[in-house]
């Protein structure tokens, strides 16, 4: 029974194990306008995309696996993630920027709502 079950999940390929010719390219765009704003050709070849994706893709999946980790059973804060890179000086001010920014936004479209909530019930 336990062999027939193992048969039957081996023959399914997961996202992971796909060929890459089968892959979703989920950021094969961005790296592209990346890879152009960091020097390379304006339209860089696309197996050096596909390396990059595979690269971008494989470390995404390793710090989400490692937030699962060190945090609460299940779930992935910010925290988290920060604590994974709180070693890394370059990602460290980079992402602490970033939440900088998205804060600001977070209170200018609050205050753009109050603005135009207030000339709405005049």
């Amino acid at each position: 029974m336990a062999e027939a079950e193992k048969d039957q999940f081996e023959d399914e390929e997961t996202e992971e194990d796909a060929p890459l010719e089968r892959r979703n390219k989920i950021f094969s765009k961005e790296l592209r306008c990346m890879m152009y704003g960091f020097g390379d050709d304006r339209n860089p070849y696309t197996e050096s995309v596909d390396i990059l994706e595979d690269l971008v893709i494989d470390y995404i999946s390793e710090m989400t696996k490692k937030a699962m980790e060190v945090g609460r059973p299940g779930r992935i804060s910010v925290e988290d993630i920060i604590f994974l890179i709180r070693k890394d000086p370059k990602k460290y001010s980079r992402v602490k920027e970033l939440l900088m920014m998205s804060e600001e936004l977070r209170k200018a479209r609050k205050a753009f709502d109050e603005i135009k909530y207030a000339t709405a019930t005049k």
